[in-house]
């Protein structure tokens, strides 16, 4: 018996769904090993991805708030997780980057979900693949889109 369009699509957005509950749960319980809080962890990440940004760069990618960001680099900067320094090209400015050597507790946290991600990849083609890209991309933009709206951004 073959799904229609409608029921497909309540498919996706209810395997979304379940994604999106079971990531807030797997961060949720990496920041409480490391003694991070999960919003501390995701803008890890965002240094992590995108390198060391001005604290209105973190809270343009975040969708946080800006007054939220100073907070938020404040604590990662008593944990010692982040420092702050001069922007090379503005002395007005101030860039926060990771302090590297503080991150080696998070890795091993990760493993096993990497290699279990990096096997069920193993089991769809080259062109599957791209589609679930494309399709995980855009949804992370409408997400992203929908948090700016949310928070002013």
């Amino acid at each position: 018996m073959s799904s229609t369009r409608a029921e497909l699509i309540e498919q996706v957005l209810n395997a979304g769904r379940l994604l999106s509950t079971e990531t807030v749960m797997f961060h949720t319980a990496i920041a409480d090993t490391v003694g991070l809080s999960p919003v501390e962890t995701k803008t890890i990440d965002y240094l992590e991805r995108l390198g060391a940004q001005t604290p209105k760069e973190l809270a343009r990618n975040s969708g946080l708030a800006p007054a939220s960001v100073t907070a938020l680099i404040d604590r990662l900067e008593r944990k010692g997780i982040v420092r702050r320094g001069p922007h090379p090209e503005d002395r007005r400015k101030v860039l926060v980057e990771l302090c590297r050597e503080r991150l080696a507790a998070l890795g091993p946290q990760w493993e096993s979900l990497l290699s279990g991600l990096v096997e069920l990849c193993e089991r769809y083609s080259d062109d599957q693949l791209r589609s679930i890209v494309e399709f995980i991309t855009e949804s992370a933009e409408i997400t992203h889109q929908t948090t700016a709206k949310l928070t002013g951004q």
